[in-house]
């Protein structure tokens, strides 16, 4: 991936995370962009309510991933770091 194309796949990941964080404020939580992989793999940390909650693997992959790969279907998944670490 070029730097151009890597910059354009990451404003359009942003975007449209700002698309879903109205959603999760909605509930106490909230997402932040951290990074964005070579291989199109999406890193995100969940906070607030979000971070602790029993549903945010499923939050995560059933909404966030699935809204984020509607609108850029080039992206191979979202990860939560914090459940990388």
């Amino acid at each position: 991936m070029t730097p151009e194309e890597r910059q354009t796949l990451e404003a359009k990941v942003k975007n449209a995370i700002e698309q879903i964080r109205p959603y999760l404020q909605q509930d106490g939580g909230d997402i932040a962009f951290v990074s964005l992989t070579d291989d199109k793999v999406v890193n995100v940390e969940l906070q607030g309510h979000c971070g602790s909650c029993p549903y945010a693997m499923m939050t995560l992959k059933q909404n966030v991933e699935l809204a984020i790969q509607d609108a850029i279907p080039e992206i191979k998944s979202v990860e939560n770091i914090k459940a990388l670490e």
